[in-house]
């Protein structure tokens, strides 16, 4: 069984972050969270981060920007920036300078960048973005967490009542488990009945739910075989979260969307890795050019110009193999 395409895991982060924000930011960075002021409310300005980044940054899905209020009173609010990575990037630091300082151009606020990786390599570790020349020095840090740092500490994340422990934790499984999907499916079940044992509201349930079904995914036969199984388990429980209609329903969508997810995500890993080829090897991509790449529907295409950003001598030379 083919694991989905990493679009599906941005949706699901992404998902994951607004359902859950004041948790996201007490779990993975509690030092900022406890400057800001929940209570006022926030909101989430991800419309507005895709015009952002369409400026010649390949976009990734699972990028977030919030406007929060802080604790210090007043007016004053700032912008939080998180961008979740899935795979190794050596310009990963030099992007998140260059998101925070067009968005602090964009609204004139001062803005927090924060990073969650992850990814599968131990050794992918990005730290501050500096330059320096003469007497001139820049230099912006940021807060990173990795994923993998937690596998260490899961007796924590067994222990936590944060619904980003159960996040993490699914995560991680599905990396673990790939392949194995007889043990996928025992920690899918084990991760289910923990919403229920930690006594979680339905919303959150529900919310946890979609996450757990989306990246734990199994084959056919082992599905029916968990959605039974949770069936009786709520039966048993007295606690009918998910409906027999919601669980149809969620079915019939998670099967539609792995289908469309699967043919979109695909699509969306080769445009990608255009983007990031052309970028690698020329710098800024152009914003015309990535509305081309972007716009393409084809995947054979896409390997083609694949293909040939990486052989290309030069950014016009790209151009014109392309017609653009």
């Amino acid at each position: 069984m083919r694991d989905m395409p990493r679009a599906r895991y941005d949706e699901g982060w992404k998902e994951a972050i607004r359902s859950f924000f004041p948790q996201f930011m007490t779990f993975f960075f509690p030092e900022v969270a406890k400057h800001i002021d929940f209570s006022r409310g926030f909101e989430f300005l991800d419309k507005e981060l895709s015009g952002i980044s369409k400026k010649g940054l390949s976009r990734k899905r699972a990028d977030t920007l919030v406007k929060v209020s802080l604790k210090d009173g007043g007016e004053r609010w700032v912008l939080v920036h998180v961008e979740v990575q899935g795979y190794p990037q050596e310009e990963f630091s030099r992007r998140m300078f260059i998101y925070n300082y067009r968005i602090f151009d964009r609204y004139g606020k001062d803005v927090v960048s924060l990073a969650v990786l992850t990814d599968e390599d131990e050794s992918f570790r990005p730290g501050a973005y500096r330059f320096s020349l003469g007497g001139f020095r820049l230099e912006m840090d940021y807060p990173v967490v990795k994923l993998l740092d937690y596998r260490s500490r899961w007796q924590e994340l067994e222990a936590s009542d944060n619904p980003f422990s159960v996040v993490v934790m699914s995560h991680l499984k599905s990396q673990e488990t790939r392949g194995r999907m007889r043990e996928r499916y025992a920690w899918k079940l084990r991760l289910t009945r923990m919403l229920y044992d930690r006594g979680y509201s339905r919303d959150e349930v529900l919310g946890l739910y979609r996450f757990i079904d989306m990246v734990l995914s199994l084959p056919g036969g082992l599905e029916e075989e968990y959605h039974e199984e949770i069936f009786r388990e709520e039966e048993v429980r007295e606690m009918p979260y998910i409906t027999t209609a919601e669980r149809i329903g969620m079915r019939k969508g998670l099967e539609e969307g792995r289908k469309q997810g699967l043919q979109e995500g695909m699509l969306e890993e080769a445009r990608e890795l255009v983007l990031e080829a052309l970028e690698e090897r020329f710098g800024v991509v152009p914003e015309d050019l990535e509305e081309v790449v972007r716009g393409q529907k084809d995947r054979e295409v896409l390997r083609r110009w694949h293909r040939l950003a990486i052989r290309a001598g030069s950014l016009e030379e790209f151009r014109r193999e392309v017609g653009v």
